[in-house]
C-alpha cells in the first residue's frame, strides 16, 4: 500500500515528531511505501529505509507552531500570532506541495496530523480523491484551536469533515476534541490510536550494560555524530557524570517549557536527595524555559530561597511572555517554615550538584539513556494527549512517575495492574498545590525499597508495557482508520 503522511514539522525531538518518524518506519517494515511531507531537512541522519520518501514544502523561514519555541533554520511563530497573509501563504505552500506529491506518488490512503492545519491541507490538496485519517495530538487542539475557536475551528472542521476516521491518544483527548469541535457526528468516527514504543530498542538492561551504552552515547556525542541543535555544550560530560552501576538515576525527558512542570521536579529534588544521597537527576530536553530552570538549580546550589521565590513569581515570564506565577511551586515554597525550611536549605546545595542537563538528544539516543534510569518523572501540569515517554520508561525498566491527569493517567492505569496494590500510587501524583511534596514522597519511597523489590516491580512494569504498546499495531490502526474500517479499531471507552 502507498501511504502519504502530512506532518508539518521535524522528525526529531519528542511528541508528534517521533510519532511520525516511528510510524513511517513501522509502515515500511510492514512492506508499505511512504511519502512523508514534513520540514525535516536532514532525513539521511535518521536511518529511514528507501521505501520512505521525504518531501519538504517550500514554506520559507516562517514555521507556524502551537507553543513558542526555537527551531533551527526557521522563524517559529505561534499560529495565534500569524496575520492572515502569512497564514494563507503557509496553507497555499503546503497544499501545493501535497497536491504535487499526491499526483506523482499516487497514494492509496493518507494521514494528516494535528487538529490544524494538517487536516485542512489534505482536504484541499486531495480534494476527495484519496481517503485519509486524522491523528489528533494535544498541542494544536489545546494551544491553538481552543483559545481562538472563531479563527481556527473552521480550519479544523474543514479537515475533519472529509476524514474517514479520527484517531486520538486517549479518552481525555477525544472528549476535548468533541467539546471544541461541537460536531454531533464526530464521536462516531473517533477511535483510540495512541502512539507506540519500539519495544526492541526500549528494554531493560543490566546495570553494567546500561553503563556501557551511556558511555558509548557520550562517545558519539563527543565525535559529533547526529544532530547537535538544542544540545548542551557539556552533554557528553553530563552523561559521563552518572553511573547506573553505583548510583540511582532519576530522569526527565521532554520539552523544557513551563507547562511541563520540570520546576516541580527540581524543587522536590533536595527532599529526595536528602534521603537518597546516591541519587542523581538527569534532565534531557530543550526549550524556552531552559534558562529559568538553570537559574532555579543555581539558586538551590546557593541555598538562596529568595531567588527561588522570585523565579516562581515570574513564572511564564521567563519564556518571554507576561509574568504568570507558578502556583504549585509557590504553594510549596510558602509552606516551608521553621525546621523544614532549614533542612531544605541545608540539603539544596548537594542536591543541585547532583543535577545535570544534556539539552536535546535525538529520540534514537534515548534507548541508551532510559535503561540507566531507576525512575523517570513526567510532571506536566498541562493536559497531554498520551504519555509516550512514560510508556518508553516502563518498557526500559524505569518507574514511570506521572502527573495523574489526561493521557498520562490512562497510561498509568494501563500499567498499574502489573504491580502490587500497595505500590500503585508510586506511579502517579496529583496535580495541585501539593505536587512538589508528592513527587518527593513517591521518588523517596521507590528509592528506599529493597533493591530486589524494586527490580521485581520494574520487571513487571516492563512486561506489561511491552505487551500493551508496539508500533506495528499503531501502523495497522492508521491504515484501518484511513480506509474507513472503524469497526477494527478500539472504540472510546
Amino acid at each position: 500500500m502507498r501511504v502519504l503522511i502530512f506532518h508539518g514539522y521535524l522528525l526529531r525531538g519528542t511528541g508528534s515528531n517521533i510519532y511520525n518518524l516511528s510510524l513511517a518506519r513501522a509502515l515500511a517494515a510492514l512492506g508499505h511505501q511512504v511519502c512523508l511531507v514534513c520540514q525535516e531537512r536532514s532525513p539521511q541522519a535518521l536511518g529511514l529505509p528507501d521505501t520512505v520518501e521525504i518531501v519538504n514544502p517550500d514554506i520559507g523561514r516562517v514555521l507556524p507552531v502551537y507553543v513558542a519555541d526555537a527551531y533551527d533554520g526557521f522563524d517559529a511563530v505561534r499560529f495565534a500570532d500569524l496575520d492572515d497573509g502569512r497564514l494563507d501563504a503557509y496553507l497555499d505552500a503546503n497544499v501545493a506541495a501535497v497536491a504535487a506529491a499526491a499526483e506523482r506518488f499516487r497514494p492509496d490512503i493518507a494521514l494528516a496530523n494535528h487538529a490544524v492545519m494538517g487536516p485542512a491541507i489534505l482536504a484541499r490538496a486531495l480534494a476527495g480523491r484519496v481517503p485519509y485519517a486524522v491523528k489528533i495530538h494535544g498541542s494544536a487542539l489545546e494551544y491553538t484551536v481552543r483559545p481562538q475557536p472563531e479563527r481556527f475551528r473552521p480550519y479544523m472542521l474543514e479537515g475533519l469533515d472529509r476524514a474517514a476516521g479520527v484517531l486520538v491518544g486517549s479518552r481525555h483527548t477525544a472528549e476535548s476534541l468533541w467539546e471544541v469541535a461541537d460536531d454531533p457526528g464526530l464521536p462516531a468516527r473517533t477511535r483510540l490510536g495512541p502512539p507506540g514504543v519500539d519495544v526492541a530498542a526500549f528494554r531493560p538492561r543490566p546495570a553494567t550494560e546500561a553503563a556501557a551504552e551511556l558511555a558509548a552515547l557520550a562517545d558519539r556525542l563527543e565525535r559529533g555524530d547526529g544532530a547537535g541543535w538544542g544540545r548542551e555544550p557539556g552533554a557528553s560530560a553530563a552523561l559521563r557524570a552518572f553511573d547506573p552501576r553505583r548510583e540511582r538515576i532519576v530522569g526527565y525527558v521532554g520539552k523544557l517549557i513551563v507547562s511541563k512542570g520540570v520546576d516541580l521536579l527540581l524543587a522536590a529534588w533536595p527532599l529526595v536527595h536528602a534521603r537518597a544521597p546516591d541519587a542523581r537527576l538527569l534532565v534531557v530536553g530543550f526549550g524556552a524555559y531552559r534558562e529559568g530552570l538553570g537559574s532555579l538549580v543555581a539558586a538551590l546550589a546557593r541555598a538562596d530561597l529568595d531567588a527561588v521565590v522570585a523565579l516562581a513569581a515570574r513564572g511564564r515570564g521567563a519564556e518571554g511572555g507576561e509574568e504568570a506565577p507558578l502556583t504549585y511551586l509557590t504553594a510549596f515554597l510558602d509552606g516551608l517554615t521553621g525546621e523544614e525550611r532549614a533542612a531544605y536549605l541545608a540539603a539544596a546545595p548537594a542536591a543541585a550538584a547532583a543535577v545535570r542537563f544534556t539539552g536535546a538528544l535525538d529520540h534514537g539516543d534515548l534507548p541508551a539513556v532510559l535503561p540507566a534510569f531507576t525512575a523517570q518523572v513526567v510532571p506536566s501540569t498541562f493536559p497531554e494527549a498520551f504519555g509516550m515517554v512514560a510508556a518508553e520508561a516502563a518498557c526500559s525498566g524505569a518507574l514511570p512517575l506521572s502527573a495523574a491527569h489526561s493521557g498520562l493517567a490512562e497510561v498509568t492505569a494501563a500499567l498499574a495492574g502489573a504491580i502490587a496494590p500497595e505500590q500503585r500510587d508510586l506511579l502517579a501524583f496529583e496535580r495541585g498545590p501539593g505536587a512538589v511534596e508528592a513527587i518527593a514522597d513517591r521518588l523517596t519511597r521507590w528509592l528506599e525499597l529493597p533493591a530486589g523489590r524494586r527490580s521485581e516491580t520494574a520487571a513487571a512494569l516492563a512486561e506489561r508495557a511491552r505487551g500493551r504498546f508496539g508500533w506495528e499495531a499503531v501502523a495497522d490502526g492508521v491504515i484501518a482508520a484511513a480506509s474507513g474500517e472503524l469497526d477494527a479499531l478500539t472504540p472510546i471507552a
